[in-house]
């Protein structure tokens, strides 16, 4: 979704929720999954398994419906999963922003990427000091 949309409700609806208002038609086509997107899925899988407990459906949902508006309407679907993994993995300590993006640079570097369009993420934690 490209735009904002207000239906004169939109203080009491969160900006996410979007259903029952007027968007358009829908294109009823098969959306084939690029790579990066069916390992973002992956991904998702594989942090809320029994074994590592990291990320279920209700985490996932909260860090997309707290990313802040603009951060929603300009990430695609998958885009809103990967910045979600990312606020909630940054958040409970497990990479830290600068992990992240070194290894953005190693694989952008190992696949010859001459750079690497940068996409928005969302905020940073912030440091508690004591």
């Amino acid at each position: 979704m490209n735009s904002k949309v207000d239906d004169g409700d939109h203080k009491r609806r969160g900006y996410h929720d979007i259903g029952g208002m007027s968007a358009g038609p829908v294109a009823q086509t098969e959306h084939v999954l690029e790579p990066w997107e069916k390992r973002v899925d992956a991904m998702r899988v594989l942090l809320g398994d029994d074994k590592r407990k990291l990320l279920r459906a209700d985490g996932l949902r909260n860090a997309i419906e707290t990313m802040g508006e603009n951060l929603y309407l300009e990430l695609g679907y998958y885009e809103r999963w990967m910045a979600a993994i990312i606020k909630v993995l940054t958040e409970r300590g497990v990479l830290t922003r600068e992990e992240i993006e070194t290894r953005i640079s190693a694989v952008s570097d190992t696949l010859g990427l001459e750079e690497v369009e940068p996409r928005p993420m969302p905020a940073a934690p912030s440091r508690e000091t004591n």
